[in-house]
């Protein structure tokens, strides 16, 4: 049983803020990332993208842990079986550790609490969203667009000078401008 089952319902502005989070969760993104979970680790039972059963397969941390040790061997040390809360947590934040050191961002990241009290499942869809961009440096099947490698371009001194002398189209042009036709304010009367 889950803190989030214990707890009391949210209301007011609690329950507002909850159901805006809750409106950004989007099934076919969280099956979607459920579909290549399953592509590299062969352990989730069910891939439906309903917010129930995306909880339900990854509270635990287990399979995050065992999707970690299928990216890189070794990622996660010793994956905890215990249903035990503390226990789950700590899968959870050994997941997000070696997600982190994958070279996801910390701000495509989740707290702890977002997956294992359901407070904001949608940041779990986009983190693994995240993790999946990632995984061509890894040799692995990934999801969503492939990331762009750096284009780093080098130019000689004598083709910057070159540049210097070029007068931007965003400067806009002269060429055929005159004052005929120019006229403020109110003509004269006569």
């Amino acid at each position: 049983m889950s803190m989030a089952s214990e707890r009391a319902n949210k209301s007011g502005f609690a329950a507002e803020a909850q159901r805006k989070i809750n409106s950004k969760y989007d099934p076919g993104l969280a099956q979607e990332a459920l579909e290549w979970v399953n592509k590299l680790t062969s352990k989730v039972p069910n891939t439906s993208g309903d917010q129930e059963n995306f909880y339900e397969v990854l509270k635990d941390g287990v399979i995050l842990c065992e999707l970690a040790n299928a990216i890189e061997a070794g990622s996660v040390k010793k994956i905890q079986q215990s249903k035990m809360a503390f226990k789950c947590m700590e899968n959870i934040n050994m997941f997000l550790e070696a997600a982190r050191k994958f070279g996801v961002p910390a701000e495509e990241t989740f707290q702890t609490v977002d997956l294992w009290e359901k407070q904001n499942l949608s940041s779990v869809v986009n983190c693994l969203h995240s993790l999946g961009r990632k995984m061509g440096k890894y040799g692995k099947p990934g999801i969503g667009p492939k990331e762009a490698d750096k284009n780093v371009r080098e130019f000689t001194d004598e083709q910057l000078k070159a540049g210097q002398s070029v007068i931007s189209l965003q400067y806009g042009s002269n060429k055929g401008a005159n004052q005929s036709g120019v006229n403020f304010g109110n003509s004269r009367h006569m």
